[in-house]
């Protein structure tokens, strides 16, 4: 998986690990993937989570990342999940900052996703691989770079979807709402912004990371083969399905 050594992606590893699933965390900040890897190591001695650090937009480290994984883990693959994301400080206005930022927004949540997916595709279990990516709210009703690549990333997976459905493999997207507790938060939530989103949701708190990772552990699960193709919301209803 990628992007598991913090909030959401360690929360859906940790889920994951108890569940006596092998992990390989994929992402950019050795310490956290060393650290994350340790703990869950400690805290579920059946299980192994091993991790390889690669920038994830990067073809030639992402080829080299998975090839380092194979033989940690087992040679097949069961579980995909694209975790990596988030956003990046605002650039000048000038066209060549707005490029820049709109290009490092895209690269870091549907890039990583398709690069990583793409590598590991022949070795998925087939049937019964699963395909998992981390989308948001942001798709629906966001702006801006981070709204556009989300909804990007649930296009390419609805399309991904129709694709290996007859190998027996399902492509879901599990969309959290307001989440705090993770990095994409980090120095910019005020107390104010927190009440107003809180505010939103019909059962009055925000969403944590174990509520992704219980959608996850579903749609990974044995329980999930005839879900495909879906966006999982998972925000307390401040936007509500239809259809």
């Amino acid at each position: 998986m990628t992007g598991g050594g913090t909030g959401i992606g360690r929360g859906i590893a940790a889920v994951l690990a108890a569940d006596g699933v092998h992990v390989v965390l994929f992402g950019r900040r050795e310490q956290v993937l060393a650290d994350t890897a340790r703990e869950l190591s400690a805290a579920y001695p059946g299980t192994t989570v091993v991790w390889q650090a690669a920038d994830l937009t990067d073809p030639a480290q992402v080829q080299a990342a998975v090839g380092g994984a194979v033989g940690q883990v087992g040679e097949s693959v069961d579980i995909v999940v694209n975790n990596a994301g988030g956003v990046v400080p605002a650039r000048p206005a000038a066209l060549a900052g707005l490029a820049a930022e709109w290009h490092a927004v895209y690269d870091r949540n549907v890039l990583t996703a398709v690069l990583l997916t793409t590598a590991v595709l022949s070795r998925l279990r087939r049937p019964g691989g699963r395909i998992i990516s981390i989308g948001s709210i942001a798709a629906l009703r966001g702006a801006g770079p981070y709204g556009a690549a989300k909804a990007a990333l649930h296009a390419w997976s609805l399309g991904l979807a129709a694709s290996v459905g007859s190998d027996g493999i399902t492509v879901n997207v599990v969309a959290p709402g307001f989440v705090p507790d993770t990095g994409l938060w980090a120095g910019r939530l005020t107390d104010g912004y927190y009440r107003a989103r809180v505010s939103e949701t019909l059962v009055g708190r925000p969403g944590t990371p174990q509520d992704v990772a219980a959608a996850v552990r579903w749609l990974a699960g044995p329980d999930a083969g005839f879900v495909t193709g879906q966006i999982v919301q998972v925000n307390g209803g401040a936007v509500l399905g239809r259809g």
